[in-house]
């Protein structure tokens, strides 16, 4: 079975989130072209820009695993995804090794990061959330030796 194009994914993507809005109340598409267009100005491959349309699908419950592990998908591009999967209750540094370990998932949490943590983006939100979330994503980035310091 061949798999799906780019625009195919990016579909797929925008048809799993469809009325989902991210913590700002912006149309959920828009974190995820943002995370595409991260892992493509960051030199990532084609498996990587279609995980990166994808890479909440499961953790949002816009896609079960099942549906992922069914889709018309290249293997790399659904075990990025499930990388970049978070499971309830996990630890950080727990969800951080998993990513390190799966080839391509890291520029892809990356991205994430990058979008997530954006200074427009985080300035919609209420001080005490924009707190939280700016300390979450820069331990983050740290776990994943993404900083300098």
């Amino acid at each position: 079975m061949p798999h799906l194009s780019l625009p195919q994914v990016e579909a797929l993507a925008r048809r799993a989130h469809a009325g989902q809005e991210d913590k700002a109340g912006r149309p959920y598409a828009e974190h995820l072209r943002a995370v595409a267009d991260g892992v493509r100005a960051r030199g990532g491959s084609e498996a990587q820009i279609a995980a990166a349309w994808l890479h909440d699908a499961v953790e949002d419950e816009a896609l079960t695993a099942q549906e992922l592990a069914d889709a018309a998908l290249p293997r790399e591009v659904k075990d990025i995804v499930l990388a970049l999967t978070k499971r309830p209750g996990e630890d950080p540094a727990r969800y951080a090794d998993r990513i390190l370990a799966v080839p391509g998932a890291r520029l892809v949490k990356e991205a994430d990061l990058a979008h997530n943590a954006d200074p427009a983006r985080l300035a919609a939100l209420d001080a005490p959330t924009r707190d939280r979330l700016t300390a979450k994503y820069a331990r983050m980035r740290r776990l994943l030796g993404l900083t300098t310091d």
